[in-house]
């Protein structure tokens, strides 16, 4: 049965990134798959400490990198009480077939509770090859090619270079709800119609691709 880790990181309880990611999560499961759900902005994940740093050393220093011996890395009593908060998170990932983030952009990048996330389950050269990342984000303006702050979107480019750099996923795809802003700014009201537009699309496309992914990867 294939299995979905979804993430929110949006400090909205109510926001165009979780309503986005949440109707992936919901078409996934209406084809038989499963979820686990971590909300990272409700539920924070803590910031990584100098423990973490000692571990990542551990496993270069001896080339561990295989993910059932990443927790060798912890020696000391420190460490250990670092990879006990490590621990719970990254089999949640490496349990997953797809991974599905539903996040903001804040100020060009990702949520703090996002990062904090990412810095704790990435180690040196381990690798969840053949998985799929799926990003449903919510943008105040537009990023796409073409708009006038295209250059500024680091969010897509990092998320991107992560999941190919670190954790060695290639697959992924990203579902954009644009011009998020328009909804509360009146100097941006004459955009709504293209937010709405831009709205109704990802939310079609996260349906579309969470049948396709949950059947996909059950054959």
């Amino acid at each position: 049965m294939p299995h979905l880790l979804h993430l929110d990181a949006s400090a909205r309880r109510r926001s165009f990134s979780r309503e986005v990611s949440g109707a992936f999560a919901d078409a996934w499961r209406e084809a038989d798959g499963t979820v686990t759900y971590r909300d990272l902005a409700a539920d924070p994940v803590p910031q990584i400490t100098e423990a973490w740093t000692e571990i990542c050393d551990n496993l270069l220093a001896d080339g561990i990198h295989d993910l059932d011996r990443l927790g060798e890395g912890a020696r000391t009593p420190e460490q250990a009480l670092a990879w006990r908060t490590i621990e719970p998170l990254l089999n949640e990932l490496i349990a997953a077939d797809v991974v599905l983030i539903g996040t903001p952009m804040y100020n060009y990048g990702v949520p703090a509770s996002l990062k904090a996330w990412i810095d704790q389950v990435t180690f040196p050269r381990m690798s969840l090859a053949g998985r799929t990342l799926v990003v449903a984000s919510a943008r105040g303006g537009s990023y796409l090619p073409g708009a006038p702050k295209a250059a500024f979107d680091h969010q897509a480019r990092y998320l991107r270079d992560f999941a190919a750099g670190h954790l060695a996923i290639t697959d992924v795809t990203f579902l954009y709800a644009e011009l998020a802003n328009s909804v509360i700014d009146p100097h941006l009201s004459d955009l709504r119609p293209r937010h709405e537009a831009s709205l109704a699309e990802a939310l079609k496309e996260a349906r579309d691709l969470g049948r396709e992914l949950a059947t996909r990867t059950t054959t």
